[in-house]
């Protein structure tokens, strides 16, 4: 049981991102202290919406220096938080150069850096970290002999090879995991959403979520989709699973944040149903074989495709709808305001 005193600033990593913009404007909404790290608090660009921000929050909000591979750099804006949530991550799908240095380093030693700054802060007792659902599973097909994934299971299919994003999820996890059992003064609760989608509060970010929007507006999918099913969670939603998590003294371990399963195809009938038809709206779904075949030339791996098209998924997410009382939005109308907002933002 870890009480967090609410007078106390909470600190957020990488405070401009997806998740954590609506992170730090729930907290300032309901009346919270706010510290957000940010890689250059004086970049002129993409930081807007966190300087509209406090200027709706007079002295809620302060921006703080502080890069992932730079050890010692969380410290002095972590000083007198008793909570600290680490979103800071980066999130690539598709056709990375370099997973080890783009993907893995900064997911790992970022996350040891943090919490070495953890270690060394007198006053935290609590850390929030945002972890995904590619922690829990690597592939569809790891649904073999189960009914469901639920926050039990681990990533044991994923390498730097094979599917690295959700390698570097899980490397980091474990690491934090293994780094909170060797102390006993404060605790750690992850967060793991599955694809988050949803309205951003700024169009400077850039993540996978977007990449996967993309889909439906480059005509790729003009002749089919691949029949492939994923979780889908609304940004908002996660937010407030962290502060939740933050903030309940009972909570512990792990919680996955999903709202529903939904198939490529399905998606193209969602955006159909509002935007009306489109060739980049997917019809039906391809073969296998056939998406197999072209799998390279779309950025994607011949294994990935084997062990995720046509198979089926299921994410258990019962313990954070009961413990933490989160009630998740829809998936049709997190895919509907996300891409009207990227009409809106003329992406």
């Amino acid at each position: 049981m870890t009480a967090i005193d609410p007078g106390a600033p909470v600190l957020v990593t990488g405070g401009s991102g997806y998740i954590a913009s609506w992170i730090v404007r729930y907290l300032l909404e309901d009346g919270y202290g706010v510290r957000a790290t940010v890689r250059d608090p004086d970049k002129p660009r993409g930081l807007e919406h966190l300087h509209a921000l406090d200027r709706e929050h007079p002295g809620k909000l302060t921006l703080h220096r502080a890069d992932l591979l730079e050890p010692g750099s969380f410290t002095a804006a972590m000083d007198g938080c008793q909570l600290v949530i680490h979103t800071a991550s980066p999130f690539l799908l598709g056709t990375v150069k370099d997973p080890e240095r783009q993907l893995v380093r900064p997911a790992l030693e970022g996350t040891r850096n943090v919490l070495s700054a953890v270690d060394q802060t007198p006053s935290v007792t609590r850390v929030v970290l945002t972890s995904s659902v590619v922690a829990i599973y690597g592939d569809n097909a790891d649904m073999t002999g189960k009914a469901c994934f639920t926050e039990a299971d681990w990533n044991t299919t994923s390498t730097v090879d094979h599917q690295p994003y959700s390698y570097s999820k899980t490397v980091a996890e474990r690491a934090a995991w293994a780094t909170q059992e060797a102390q006993q003064r404060w605790d750690l609760v992850t967060i793991h959403p599955s694809l988050v989608l949803g309205p951003s509060l700024t169009t400077a970010s850039v993540s996978g979520s977007m990449t996967t929007m993309e889909h439906f507006v480059d005509n790729s999918m003009a002749l089919g989709a691949p029949a492939l099913k994923m979780g889908i969670v609304d940004v908002r939603d996660v937010a407030r699973a962290h502060i939740v998590a933050g903030f309940t003294p009972a909570a512990h371990g792990r919680y996955v944040a999903n709202s529903e399963i939904v198939s490529m195809l399905g998606i193209g009938e969602v955006l159909r149903a509002r935007f009306g038809s489109r060739l980049s709206f997917p019809t039906r779904e391809l073969p296998k074989l056939l998406i197999k075949l072209v799998a390279p030339a779309a950025g994607l791996t011949r294994s990935f495709v084997d062990r995720n098209v046509g198979w089926p998924l299921c994410l258990d997410s019962a313990r954070t709808r009961t413990e933490l009382g989160v009630e998740f939005r829809p998936a049709r109308e997190s895919v509907v305001e996300q891409f009207q907002q990227m009409i809106d933002d003329g992406l």
